[in-house]
């Protein structure tokens, strides 16, 4: 069961993009040998042991895997320890796996730090692919990236098998009758036992506060005397959360696809209910459609399936309901995706369910042999530690008016989702909504789009506006897909750009269209 609440594209294409490398080793003769630890200005974080604070990073040559190739000679990976338990700094330590590629040029600031969202979604996997986009700021910045705590290299979750995710996919994710309630109650339950014996006692140590200080003990042993830093979708929570807790280490931050951090479980659904709806009909307006109209005629197409799934090239899957739906969100993160969805939506009603089930798959990290990427475990594992809120079923149910008049195509789904999600979890959550109030911090940009799905615009405004006065910027660009920066705006790349090569911070309430 694919989630779509704090999704992001980057994450989402991982399994199509060129990928990373795991932690790196002192061994490999390839390696340029360097070490690297917190330089004598870098401010050490408070209560950090002195075993941890010192620490110096063996930077090597990265590995790749059968899946995923090395990336080239320029990029290097390392493993950096750090507590288990923020509780208890000095006890058991876990490894959190980095890649870098330094500076291209002499006039060096220092690091940018990048998370690209999710939760869950592998940095040290998506930072070279993500480096052409950037490289305008490589010239001043070593590259970073790495994988939190609970993701892929760094102690990373599998919650259930192959075979288990496969035939997940036959629950129905908008149940319609109480023996398909039980159901989909019931493998939600499974799956977050799945994880507490995959996870252990990481299970209750993965949350983005965690994470948080996983970066400022980051920061300090990279010799970076301020956090600079840059996140996308679930990454701008992350970064919200870090400058609340280290406001004084704030350096040049960038917020991109923001997530409302006053919206709770529901209004996050809400929020997306909302933000893919309009894509949606975003969508349908450049095909010449009507948007109600043509969201209607996918609803329908949708309620066919629910009750007979299609036929696919595949003898042994076909294109259930769920399915479908995980394929019609894909391609509303770029507009470059909107032809795709237009000839997988037009197969679909032509009987052929394939090319809607290819983009699932891709949604899903599922490959030619039935292999899923572990991001939506991590995700699932991150988010419900997070989140406070538990829907229950008769909760969820008294609001599925309210989501299916917001999106007759997507609300009923995400609807549903607040209630399975998290539903009989091991873990109590933390909190019903991320505090990110910043007082005394250095001016932050946060980038929104006017057309973005997954984090609907006005989340922008928001987290500025939470993250206190003189510290969020609002930079909106009136454009499609998920994220602005490096998404075909001049306007929008050259302000950030200037912000963080710089430090000058552009006009609170700029618009690039």
């Amino acid at each position: 069961m694919a989630r779509l609440v704090r999704w992001t594209a980057l994450t989402a294409a991982a399994a199509l993009l060129t990928a990373g490398c795991s932690g790196g080793s002192s061994g490999d003769d390839r390696g340029d040998g360097d070490r690297s630890s917190a330089g004598p200005s870098a401010a050490a974080p408070s209560g950090v042991p002195e075993a941890l604070a010192s620490q110096a990073l063996d930077w090597g040559r990265c590995k790749g895997t059968a899946d995923s190739p090395a990336p080239g000679d320029d990029w290097q990976c390392a493993t950096l320890k750090a507590p288990l338990d923020w509780s208890d700094p000095d006890g058991e330590t876990i490894g959190l796996a980095l890649i870098r590629a330094k500076a291209t040029g002499d006039d060096r600031i220092g690091s940018l730090l990048f998370n690209f969202g999710g939760p869950g979604g592998s940095g040290v996997s998506m930072m070279p692919s993500y480096a052409d986009t950037v490289s305008s700021l490589h010239k001043r910045y070593d590259l970073v990236s790495w994988d939190p705590r609970g993701v892929a290299a760094s102690e990373g979750v599998r919650c259930r098998s192959d075979e288990a995710m496969a035939d997940a996919e036959s629950v129905d994710s908008t149940p319609d009758t109480p023996v398909e309630e039980q159901a989909y109650l019931k493998d939600a339950a499974d799956f977050g036992k799945g994880c507490q014996k995959a996870a252990g006692k990481l299970m209750a140590h993965v949350s983005t506060t965690d994470t948080a200080r996983d970066m400022d003990l980051m920061r300090h042993v990279l010799g970076d005397e301020r956090m600079h830093y840059f996140g996308i979708s679930y990454g701008t929570e992350l970064g919200g959360v870090y400058a609340h807790l280290f406001p004084e280490h704030v350096g040049r931050v960038i917020l991109d696809a923001v997530v409302d951090p006053t919206a709770d479980t529901m209004g996050h659904a809400e929020n997306q209910a909302r933000g893919f709806q309009r894509a949606l009909d975003d969508y349908l307006e450049s095909t010449g459609q009507e948007p109600g109209q043509g969201a209607r005629k996918i609803a329908d197409l949708l309620e066919r399936l629910d009750a007979e799934p299609l036929p696919t090239s595949s003898p042994d899957r076909k294109l259930t309901q769920t399915l479908a739906l995980t394929g019609i969100v894909l391609p509303l993160y770029s507009e470059s995706g909107w032809p795709s969805l237009t000839s997988a939506l037009e197969a679909a009603e032509q009987g052929n369910g394939s090319e809607l089930l290819a983009l699932a798959d891709g949604y899903n990290e599922r490959d030619d042999s039935g292999r899923y990427g572990t991001t939506t475990h991590s995700q699932r594992l991150i988010s419900c530690l997070d989140d406070k809120q538990r829907p229950t079923l008769d909760e969820t149910k008294k609001l599925l008016p309210k989501f299916e008049e917001v999106s007759p195509v997507f609300g009923a789904f995400l609807g549903w989702d607040t209630a399975g999600w998290c539903h009989d979890w091991p873990v109590a959550g933390q909190h019903e909504t991320p505090e990110v109030s910043a007082p005394g911090a250095d001016p932050i940009l946060v980038v929104g789009n006017t057309g973005d799905p997954a984090t609907p615009y006005e989340g922008a405004r928001r987290m500025a506006d939470e993250l206190g006065k003189d510290v969020g910027v609002v930079l909106t660009w009136k454009g499609e897909g998920h994220g602005a920066y490096g998404s075909g705006s001049d306007c929008v790349d050259s302000a950030v750009d200037t912000y963080l090569l710089k430090g000058t911070v552009p006009e609170d309430g700029k618009v690039c269209s």
